[in-house]
């Protein structure tokens, strides 16, 4: 698959490419298989992953404000420290994911698999988290969840 990444760059994207520390911002990486791919301190804002593979993929520390990330396979990656403020991750596999400290503000997690997640010292603030699967995830701030997803908690 070919992606462009400027006006002017045009590079073949496949699975298990080292872009770490790339500027990816406003790519078009639909459907794209990157499993096993390292996008370490990538810059993949306002980027179109929409049902891309990043199974296992590195995303330490990436940007994803405003990603697209609908149906995206994000399962056993580790997106330690990423930000995605105000992504939308309706209907995306994160499951057995490393999220510890990601920026989840504003994004739109609607229906998404976080199952036996890591969400240790995540930020939940304004997050939408409808139908979202949590079972098993690994959980530092039950307050902040609670509220993201509209509960009342009894201490």
């Amino acid at each position: 698959m070919k992606v462009k990444i400027t006006r002017e760059i045009e590079v073949e994207i496949a699975p298990n490419v080292y872009l770490n520390g790339a500027d990816l911002s406003d790519a078009n990486l639909s459907g794209a298989n990157l499993i096993y791919s390292n996008f370490r301190n990538a810059n993949l804002r306002n980027a179109n992953l929409r049902n891309a593979n990043l199974r296992r993929t590195d995303l330490k520390n990436a940007d994803l404000t405003v990603a697209d990330l609908v149906g995206a396979n994000l399962s056993d990656a580790n997106l330690r420290g990423a930000d995605l403020t105000d992504a939308n991750l309706t209907d995306a596999n994160l499951s057995g994911a490393d999220l510890a400290g990601v920026n989840f503000k504003g994004a739109v997690l609607r229906n998404a698999d976080l199952s036996g997640t890591n969400l240790r010292n995540t930020d939940f603030s304004d997050a939408d988290f409808g139908y979202a699967n949590l079972k098993g995830a690994k959980i530092s701030d039950l307050d902040q969840l609670a509220k993201a997803l509209g509960v009342v908690v009894h201490k």
